[in-house]
């Protein structure tokens, strides 16, 4: 098929409207109405739980305690507030993804010299524009709901001595790394640090359309290279310390890579979203079919990439077999979480595989959108599986309280991305390779 050549980038700036200010603070409001009286059914269910065990006898409670303890160490206290917070962590580490996985996305295309991706750059800022916000979510959760969540924060502020009861020897020759120092200072400073490429990053972009030249692509490109290199060890100690310490016990080499797998293709998913919802509102409609159909492809790739992680950690431990490694997926392939944990490889990796392969799939907005969707939901039961069978247990479930937390997050989130459009122009219109962008062709 022939192209038309475009020579010039007309400027273009979103409109954020009352209208849609109004939508997505019905979206805020309703998601928290829902998670309030869904935190309500949840005290009352976890009460009634406990009131169901009063038949036994003080004696018999001490008695099966010791038996736990004596089984697994320290014992992880547990009330309904656990599932509060084990969803607000969730939501906060999910949505927190999506921001970093598009700053990555502008890294990575500055550092690969891609000009295809030029064109929606802006949305990719606009996504990373939500990590002050992440901040203060992670640090809501490290300040009122770590004793909640994570058993190896409660074990070290009981200070156990070896050989007294409790005493967890695991636990404690890990404290080297789970320590309050390293969660409660390096995991914000960690985010912080993202944040301080993001700014520059931004600044530079803004400044490039205000004096263009070179200059700023190319000290954007040295910060992007410094930004990978940063958030390769970063992102890793953020993953073990917030996601895998929740099972203290438990390990993983690549859990890590896990991790970025669900970031990246979350990331391009949602990027995806933006320029579609921008295209049907009348706006970047330079924006061509091949710019859709590599972020299709992205979504595609990736979706395989996360089928191949996930199956190599868990056919390693399930092969090998050891116990310390095996109790991470011994308590997901419970009656409660298996067919989550199922439906969870046929939504994250067999449907999109399915649905994305063939060529004109990916250059189809509605097949995007439904395949997009798939993905998101998908990597939400991916998170809920990583952090609810070990820090609430028996007690977790799929209810108002996950789906209002998320609807709350999910308004909040799509209003700072709308805002943050909003407030520059929607093409970096002195970018190099901008024209490189407009004109993009695959070929085929």
């Amino acid at each position: 098929m022939e192209h038309h050549y475009i020579t010039e980038i007309q400027d273009e700036k979103y409109l954020l409207t009352n209208k849609t200010k109004g939508i997505l603070a019905l979206v805020f409001v309703v998601g928290l109405i829902l998670a309030a009286v869904g935190a309500m059914n949840v005290k009352s269910q976890w009460n009634e739980h406990d009131g169901s065990s009063t038949t036994l006898t003080k004696t018999e409670k001490t008695e099966e305690t010791h038996a736990v303890a004596n089984k697994t160490g320290h014992v992880h206290e547990k009330s309904w507030v656990t599932r509060v917070w084990a969803n607000f962590l969730m939501n906060s580490y999910y949505f927190m993804l999506f921001a970093v996985g598009a700053l990555f996305f502008i890294a990575v295309n500055y550092v690969a010299n891609a000009g295809w991706s030029v064109l929606i750059k802006r949305i990719a800022e606009a996504m990373s524009g939500y990590l002050p916000f992440a901040l203060l979510t992670i640090i809501a959760v490290l300040a009122f709901g770590k004793n909640e969540i994570y058993h190896w924060y409660q074990y070290i502020s009981n200070d156990f001595k070896e050989g007294s009861e409790g005493f967890d020897k695991i636990l404690n020759s890990k404290m080297w790394f789970l320590n309050k120092g390293y969660f409660l200072i390096g995991v914000p400073a960690i985010i912080c640090i993202w944040i301080l490429f993001r700014t520059m990053l931004r600044r530079l972009s803004l400044n490039e359309d205000k004096e263009g030249g070179v200059k700023f692509f190319n000290t954007s490109f040295r910060y992007s290279a410094a930004f990978i290199f940063i958030f390769a060890f970063s992102f890793s100690i953020l993953s073990w310390m917030l996601m895998m310490s929740i099972d203290a016990h438990w390990f993983s080499t690549i859990f890590s890579v896990y991790n970025f797998a669900i970031t990246f293709v979350t990331g391009v998913t949602v990027i995806m979203f933006f320029t579609l919802y921008l295209k049907s509102q009348g706006y970047l409609e330079v924006v061509p079919d091949d710019v859709i159909h590599d972020l299709g492809k992205y979504m595609f790739a990736f979706s395989i990439f996360w089928g191949y992680i996930w199956l190599s950690q868990f056919l390693l431990i399930w092969y090998a077999n050891l116990p310390e490694e095996a109790v991470y997926f011994n308590e997901r392939l419970t009656p409660q979480f298996k067919p989550l944990f199922l439906t969870n490889v046929v939504m994250n990796f067999a449907l999109p595989f399915l649905i994305l392969m063939m060529r004109n799939a990916k250059r189809n907005p509605t097949v995007l959108m439904v395949a997009g969707s798939i993905i998101l939901l998908g990597h939400w039961l991916d998170m809920y599986l990583m952090v609810m069978p070990g820090s609430v247990g028996e007690h977790s479930g799929i209810g108002l309280l996950e789906i209002g937390t998320t609807v709350a997050f999910a308004g909040i989130f799509i209003f700072i991305v709308l805002w943050g459009l909003s407030r520059a122009g929607l093409y970096p219109k002195n970018h190099p390779y901008i024209l490189e962008s407009a004109n993009h062709d695959v070929g085929v």
